[in-house]
C-alpha cells in the first residue's frame, strides 16, 4: 500500500533525491504495541525506509520525542527494530540535542526543537490516525508535536492554535498517513484491542490540511468546523479543507 501510494504521487524520486538526508517522523509517543494502535505501524516505516534508500537518499534517519519512556516505546512499538532492520539510523530525544528555536507563531513562539528535524533535507511525516480527547482526532498536524521538548502539555490549553502554528513551522516533504489499524476511541493512548478497527488504508498526499480533513471525516465524521485548527491552517495558507476539489484517487490491492 505504501508503495502504491508513492507511485499514485508521482514516485519517491519526485520527493526525495540523490544524497538527501531525509527525517522520517512515525508517532513513536507511547508504550504499546503495533496492534494497539497508539504508534505508527512499523511496517509501514519500514517501507518508507527502504524507499528512501531507492532513491538514492544519503541517510534516512527515524525519529520521534516520545511521550512514555522513549527506549520503551520505540522498542515495543516494533519500529526500531523494522527501521534498523532496512538500516536506518534510529536517534532517540537526548536532552543535549534540542536547540530552542523562535518558531514565529501565534502561541508558539521560542521553543526547544529536536535538532534532526531542523538539519533534514527531506522529512516524511507519517502519524496514525486515531481519535483524541481534545481535537476529535490526532492525525498528520498533531504528530508535530513530536518534534518539541520542553513542558508540551502546556499548549493543550490553546491547542488549536498550537497545532496551526506547529504547521506553520514544519511543513512536509510529504504525508503518510497510517490508517492500516485506526484507533476510534480513548486515544491517544489507547490500549483496548476492542478500540482498534482494521481499515487496511494508506492516505498520503502533499497536502496536509486536506489529509486531515479527509481522514476526520472519513473514521470520524468529523467536519473541518468541529476542527477549528483545520480552518486556521487552511486560512493561513497551508492546505485546502475542500479535499472533494482536489484529484483523489482510490486504488484497491488485492
Amino acid at each position: 500500500m505504501v508503495q502504491r501510494a508513492l507511485a499514485d504521487l508521482g514516485g519517491i524520486r519526485r520527493f526525495v533525491s540523490r544524497q538527501d538526508v531525509v527525517v522520517i517522523k512515525p508517532n513513536i509517543a507511547w508504550d504499546r504495541t503495533p496492534e494497539q494502535a497508539a504508534n505508527t505501524n512499523p511496517e509501514v516505516v519500514a517501507e518508507v525506509v527502504r524507499q528512501c534508500w531507492q532513491a538514492g537518499a544519503k541517510r534516512v534517519i527515524v525519529t520521534d520525542v516520545s511521550c512514555n519512556e522513549a527506549r520503551r516505546c520505540f522498542q515495543r512499538s516494533g519500529i526500531q527494530a523494522a527501521a534498523h532492520a532496512e538500516g536506518a539510523e534510529i536517534i532517540l530525544p537526548d536532552p543535549e540535542l534540542f536547540r530552542e528555536v523562535d518558531l514565529g507563531g501565534v502561541v508558539l513562539k521560542s521553543w526547544p526543537v529536536f535538532t534532526p528535524f531542523l538539519e533534514a533535507d527531506k522529512i516524511f511525516n507519517l502519524p496514525i490516525a486515531k481519535h483524541h480527547v481534545l481535537t476529535g482526532a490526532t492525525l498528520g498536524m498533531k504528530n508535530w508535536y513530536g518534534i518539541l521538548g520542553g513542558q508540551r502539555n502546556r499548549l493543550h490549553q490553546q491547542i488549536h492554535q498550537s497545532l496551526c502554528d506547529l504547521a506553520n513551522f514544519m511543513l512536509p516533504t510529504v504525508t503518510i498517513m497510517d490508517c492500516y489499524r485506526v484507533l476510534l476511541r480513548n486515544g491517544p493512548t489507547g490500549g483496548n484491542l476492542e478500540d482498534v478497527a482494521l481499515k487496511k488504508t494508506i492516505v498520503a498526499g502533499t497536502d496536509p490540511v486536506a489529509i486531515d480533513a479527509w481522514v476526520a471525516k472519513a473514521y470520524w465524521n468529523l467536519d473541518p468546523a468541529q476542527m477549528p485548527y483545520l480552518e486556521m491552517a487552511a486560512a493561513r495558507g497551508l492546505g485546502t479543507v475542500d479535499f472533494e476539489k482536489l484529484h483523489v484517487k482510490v486504488s484497491q490491492l488485492g
